[in-house]
């Protein structure tokens, strides 16, 4: 079920389950949100610097721009001493089997005890929205940090697991087995690209934007093994302006940050819509609009 190079893939695409796009999207309040330590190299001279009414704002205008899209919020409260829980994208995993139409959440293993904390307070959350909740299996000693290395195929059953910084390869093989999907694993090969969604975004079931420097051979032989389109974007975007940390909500629309001109042309050429949002707060801390959101079924 976990498969890391190109030779081993015996599957096309078509043959994976369908799955159809989330429509609801959890956002956490910055209240509480602050660059208090450093876990990532974009954190590094960023200590204190928030500033924290732009932050609402910038936050208040992503939340505007997924109701404008149809995309139900659901808000969830940032916790005092949790200032990296509006990142709400790294805590869970979410999961929907049509088959059995359950709605679930697999938690996540943080790998920075910064962060560890965070992990209850969605657990409850989605607990008491009435959503399963799964864990990975106590033995297991691996590290894993939700949908900031684990991501969905658009419109397939079928995950993207990277790993190499934050996610353990070894953490796979338990969501492999407990979600029942199969995994294609990518490895992580620059510090700077910590986490697999800021590196690569799945826009639809044929396209994708790609960091190029993040992966080694292997793992770009795989993505453009089961990517139809992929759209490298200039190295400077996707390092210093996180445009590979952007969200296509709908196959159409593309949620990005500000100013990242070579990515939008791309994106246009291939008729996609760029939609620009100020993340800059955000990014202070290493992520940009995809950390920012968690989308649910």
């Amino acid at each position: 079920m976990i498969y890391r190079t190109p030779d081993a893939l015996d599957f096309r695409l078509d043959e994976i389950s369908s799955l159809p796009r989330p429509r609801r999207v959890v956002l956490t309040t910055p209240t509480h949100f602050d660059v208090e330590y450093v876990i990532n190299p974009h954190m590094s001279e960023n200590m204190g610097s928030v500033n924290k009414d732009v932050a609402w704002q910038q936050w208040k205008a992503v939340r505007a721009t997924y109701a404008a899209l149809d995309c139900a919020p659901v808000v969830a409260n940032g916790r005092s001493g949790l200032p990296d829980m509006v990142f709400c994208a790294n805590q869970t995993l979410p999961f929907y089997d049509p088959d059995t139409e359950t709605r679930g959440v697999v938690l996540s293993r943080m790998h920075s005890e910064h962060r560890t904390d965070e992990v209850p307070y969605y657990a409850q959350l989605f607990e008491e929205a009435g959503y399963v909740v799964e864990s990975l299996p106590d033995a297991l000693n691996a590290d894993f940090e939700g949908m900031g290395d684990a991501l969905w195929h658009p419109g397939r059953r079928l995950l993207w697991g990277g790993y190499g910084y934050r996610t353990s390869i070894e953490a796979y093989e338990a969501l492999g087995e407990l979600l029942d999907v199969p995994i294609v694993a990518l490895r992580l090969v620059d510090p700077d690209y910590y986490h697999l969604d800021t590196c690569l975004c799945p826009l639809d079931a044929q396209h994708a934007l790609l960091a190029p420097e993040a992966f080694d051979e292997t793992g770009r032989a795989l993505i453009d093994a089961l990517f139809d389109t992929v759209i490298d974007v200039p190295d400077h975007e996707a390092r210093h302006q996180f445009a590979c940390n952007a969200h296509c909500p709908d196959g159409h629309h593309v949620l990005l940050q500000e100013g990242c001109e070579g990515t939008n042309d791309q994106l246009r050429a291939h008729d996609f819509v760029p939609v620009e949002l100020d993340t800059s707060e955000f990014m202070k801390s290493g992520g940009s609009v995809f950390c920012m959101k968690q989308m649910v079924w």
